[in-house]
């Protein structure tokens, strides 16, 4: 046993009666980084470095630990957050990745991450690596053997199992001989290399299809005697596997791939309140990645505002998820770092129990958890509420459910007199929208004297959409005839002060893995200036025996770190919209 084994057979909790071996590995929800969000395919030796040296300097002593690498670091030619069908890979003669050499210099002669992984060791962090499920197409193509067998790639190879989104890999048959044994002899070679943590990819979803695999690397971790965490991505993870995935991995995903965007951050309050019973010590439900600071190739800060920010991080800390940072650490702000550094609120993530949603009233939300050996309770309220109600029961236009049946499409014809800005809504209205595009056809405003504004004469103000993909489209002659995005899809635009009517065909368009049944709900609401006095905050009413509190409670703000006195019968703070407050409260 290495050095590192018998540090943490000595410090970690023994196992208890029932538990998987592996829950141990993770008895608080994981703290790292992880290279996709800022530096996606390309990421270099030279960067993860540096990133290892800012975590050890300024954020190891708050918790943070591991520093991943993501996708494609056995790719010598990446780049961007895209990927490159047929290019070449860097394999051993057994069909494994090795680091691209071009990119991890450290990696030549046959050495693999090892001196990556003992550079972070070095430092007191941990070291992550990201891959995908299956066999490497190169190595299926090239017929390469697999170690310590008879068999080679083609045979485990299930070349009908595919990434969706990714060109790299074949699934791997686990009923066929010799599929074990690949496994096994990946992650043999990553505990070779010290790695400590380990992302595997494709795989979540769909989960029942990929579950021989998901056991099958579960062995394999396990064959290795090494301590590496097991993280599986990317979600939704469904619900019925919950019991199953937990005896798997330390952490899964509970959604697609999780960025700086409002609605994003607001999906997830539902997702970790469905999964908050599932969750265990060593076995964590993962909402994903924080985009905070520069990310992007450091191209941009994050887009969610500081309300947002700080409702990201509450809800992650009171549910429990693991933190796992994505901004590019060597360049972060002093405000994105107090963020990360507030002991008080990651001992809420770290250290509490019992954590559950207490009610959501329309989107003034609260949980709570228990203190470790204390009486006193946290509390996390939040605001999600939008300052414009996008609601039906506000909006000038409300659709029915819209599938990609034409006789489905919904005419938009409203009155924007007075108005100063135009909301355009698209959400799904089952869980079966994805593929799913919404456009507004010939979207246009109609003014006073009879002429036509089409959108995309003027830009719009804001435009939140799954994968940025809200896009202005335009004919042969560049003129635009409609605006089109992927659900859940907010655009904002000024409203001319000549119009008085916005006119539309709202239709929803079937990508080629879309189900044509699934639907979108539309709607339009139209700010006027009566709007701009609504009050800036709301009051979040939480009564104290709701948390078990009989009497009077003394209250502490864990994001200022200041005590504000003593409640009786109720606590009501006045949280922002898109904001949260964070407390302890003390009977």
């Amino acid at each position: 046993m290495n050095v590192r084994l018998l540090i943490l057979a000595a410090v970690l909790p023994a196992a208890r009666a029932g538990e998987p071996a592996f829950w141990r590995w993770a008895p608080t929800p994981p703290m790292g980084w992880n290279s996709w969000d800022n530096f996606g395919t390309a990421v270099t030796e030279a960067e993860i470095r540096q990133q290892g040296d800012y975590m050890a300097r300024h954020l190891a002593a708050h918790g943070w630990h591991d520093i991943v690498v993501d996708i494609e670091w056995y790719q010598p030619t990446a780049h961007g957050h895209g990927y490159q069908p047929g290019a070449p890979l860097v394999l051993d003669g057994f069909g494994r990745l090795w680091p691209a050499t071009n990119r991890f210099p450290s990696a030549a002669n046959g050495r693999g991450f090892r001196p990556l992984a003992d550079a972070m060791h070095a430092l007191g962090l941990g070291f992550g690596v990201h891959l995908l499920r299956g066999i490497p197409r190169q190595a299926v193509r090239e017929n390469l053997p697999i170690l310590g067998t008879d068999v080679r790639a083609r045979d485990i190879a299930d070349v009908h199992s595919v990434c969706p989104w990714n060109p790299d890999m074949y699934g791997v048959d686990m009923s066929r001989p010799g599929a074990q044994a690949y496994y096994d002899s990946v992650f043999a070679l990553l505990a070779s290399w010290g790695v400590d943590f380990v992302k595997v990819d494709d795989i979540s979803r769909p989960y029942d299809e990929h579950r021989a695999e998901i056991e099958a690397i579960r062995r394999a971790i396990d064959r290795t005697g090494r301590p590496m965490v097991l993280s599986l991505s990317p979600g939704a993870t469904p619900l019925s596997a919950a019991l199953h995935v937990r005896r798997q991995a330390n952490m899964w995903r509970i959604s697609d791939d999780f960025w700086d965007q409002w609605l994003l951050l607001r999906a997830q309050f539902g997702r970790l309140a469905a999964w908050s019973p599932f969750r265990t010590q060593g076995a964590w439900p993962d909402a994903d990645m924080l985009p905070l600071g520069r990310i992007d190739f450091d191209s941009r800060p994050s887009r969610l505002n500081p309300d947002e920010q700080r409702t990201l991080m509450t809800l992650w800390s009171i549910a429990r998820s693991p933190l796992m940072d994505g901004g590019d650490l060597a360049r972060m702000d002093p405000a994105t770092l107090a963020l990360l550094t507030n002991d008080e609120v990651l001992a809420v993530d770290q250290d509490s129990a019992a954590n559950r949603p207490l009610f959501d009233r329309d989107g003034l939300i609260a949980w709570t958890a228990a203190v470790p050996h204390s009486a006193d309770r946290y509390l996390a309220v939040f605001n999600a509420r939008d300052r414009i109600p996008l609601t039906p029961a506000n909006a000038r236009f409300a659709s029915a459910p819209v599938t990609a049946d034409p006789a489905s499409a919904a005419t938009v014809n409203i009155d924007v007199r007075g108005g100063r800005r135009l909301f355009l809504l698209a959400t799904p209205t089952d869980p079966n929208a994805e593929g799913i595009t919404a456009v507004w056809r010939r979207a246009r405003f109609v003014c006073r004297d009879g002429s036509e504004q089409p959108l995309g004469a003027a830009p719009w103000l804001a435009a939140d959409s799954l994968w940025d993909s809200a896009a202005i489209r335009r004919d042969a002659r560049g003129r635009p005839v409609g605006l089109a995005a992927q659900p859940a899809a907010l655009i904002t635009y000024a409203v001319p002060p000549a119009a008085i009517r916005f006119r539309a065909t709202a239709v929803a368009e079937c990508g080629p893995s879309a189900e044509r049944s699934a639907s979108l709900r539309f709607l339009a609401v139209v700010a006027t200036a009566a709007d701009d006095g609504r009050p800036s905050a709301l009051k979040v009413a939480v009564p104290l025996r709701s948390l078990g509190i009989g009497g009077p409670a003394r209250i502490r703000d864990l994001w200022s770190h200041r005590d504000l006195g003593v409640v009786h019968g109720s606590f009501a703070p006045s949280i922002p919209y898109h904001g949260a407050g964070l407390y302890r409260l003390s009977p």
